[in-house]
């Protein structure tokens, strides 16, 4: 299906524009970074790029899509041809998905000509701000659970395509598993869930609730025993299950104090290798606070999906550089007060002391190259895609990345309290 009308109607009418004035053709370098990092984050996680590739293949204007444009006078005649033509030919590089990034990091290098590369800006920018808010708030609540496994449970919380992004992007980020089974169908992201409080209410007892999912899932399925009363809803689920019983999940209630009476409850019982789960309402502070309770995994919903109070993250699509008539490259940047960017191309490296990073260095224009982690990988060559960063595999090779990218912070950087980025940015 065609992504083409996912964009706004300036990336149009900027087209038809320069095709008047004779520079519609004209090279350019755009980027994509973020000014700063949300209030109290350390680092970022770039998430998305992968997705982004197979709506950037699909940017294709169709009969219906130009016939929508062409009845409502958005271009002129020539550039509605031109648009019939549209396929991205230039080249995009851009930092690995699940990468780390800063205030200044550009994870995003669009080359091409300012025809087919500015009318990539809506679709470059609405992915890349929602999946890198899903991913920088899912890694901080992977931190937070200090190895304890999390699932993303928010598919009702945000719109239905927002929510299999999310569920792809949290994934990456270090989550375990989503309840949303297109996530797993088109990304291979594992999938989980068992049965919600309508199910018990359903029944005319809560034994005979939990005996048929029992029947239905195995005894090792996870209970959940807040409906009505937890102590008893524990001592039930045990007798109907077995001390056999996968998980009991608990919704509600003051959860360290909860929690520490139910595993108390459970080994009383001899369930103990029953595992305790908890969905009410977390985020990565309330994560933090069960650090010390006998927890053994987490649901999160309405927090992840939308980015822990931040569901978008800054990114800006800029022109930073353009080929002049004399074939010589020209830097251009913004000057205006608080919004001034850095023009000119660029090539960035994670600097790195005994494998711990300690700098972005942005090497712009001619600058020497510094030692260090090379960031940018291409993803597009001359309008041909690399298909190493797609598909599940790609899901997963980022995730991988992820992990190592993480491993490479100081300490200091996985705090939730507020601060500065976890290393500067520096151009040279």
């Amino acid at each position: 299906m065609s992504t083409a009308l996912r964009t706004d109607r300036y990336e149009l009418t900027m087209i038809d524009a320069a095709m008047g004035s004779g520079l519609a053709e004209r090279e350019c370098v755009f980027e994509v970074f973020g000014r700063r990092l949300p209030d109290s984050r350390r680092y970022g996680v770039v998430a998305g790029t992968g997705r982004l590739m197979d709506l950037i293949e699909n940017f294709r204007f169709g009969d219906a899509e130009l016939s929508w444009l062409r009845e409502h006078s958005v271009v002129r005649p020539e550039a509605l041809d031109w648009l019939a033509d549209y396929r991205f030919r230039g080249t995009i590089r851009g930092y690995r998905e699940g990468e780390l990034y800063f205030p200044g990091s550009p994870v995003l290098v669009i080359e091409g000509t300012f025809a087919e590369a500015v009318l990539l800006e809506t679709i470059v920018l609405s992915t890349l701000n929602f999946d890198s808010a899903v991913a920088s708030a899912a890694s901080r609540m992977v931190n937070a659970a200090v190895g304890r496994p999390l699932a993303e449970m928010g598919s009702r919380r945000t719109s239905d395509g927002a929510a299999v992004a999310a569920a792809r992007a949290a994934f990456i980020a270090g989550f375990a598993a989503t309840s949303n089974l297109e996530a797993g169908r088109l990304w291979g992201v594992p999938t989980m869930g068992t049965a919600a409080h309508a199910f018990t209410l359903l029944h005319d007892s809560e034994e005979e609730a939990f005996a048929a999912q029992v029947e239905a899932l195995g005894p090792g399925t996870t209970l959940l025993v807040d409906t009505y009363d937890i102590e008893q809803g524990v001592e039930t689920a045990v007798r109907v299950a077995g001390t056999g019983l996968g998980a009991v999940r608990i919704d509600s209630g003051d959860l360290p104090v909860v929690v520490k009476a139910v595993r108390a409850q459970l080994d009383a019982l001899g369930a103990t290798s029953t595992k305790i789960t908890v969905t009410n309402d977390l985020d990565e502070y309330a994560i933090a606070t069960l650090a010390a309770a006998p927890v053994d995994s987490y649901g999160v919903g309405t927090s992840v999906v939308t980015g822990s109070g931040y569901p978008a993250v800054g990114m800006v699509f800029k022109l930073v550089a353009h080929r002049a008539a004399d074939g010589e490259w020209v830097s251009v940047a913004k000057r205006s007060a608080a919004k001034a960017t850095v023009g000119g191309r660029k090539v960035p490296v994670r600097r790195l002391i005994d494998g711990v990073a300690v700098e972005e260095t942005i090497a712009v224009e001619d600058s020497t190259i510094p030692e260090g982690r090379q960031l940018l990988a291409t993803y597009i060559e001359d309008g041909e895609f690399r298909p190493e960063h797609r598909g599940a595999d790609g899901v997963l090779a980022a995730r991988e990345h992820h992990r190592a990218a993480v491993a490479e912070l100081p300490v200091d950087a996985l705090r939730l309290s507020r601060g500065e980025p976890a290393i500067p940015t520096v151009y040279l």
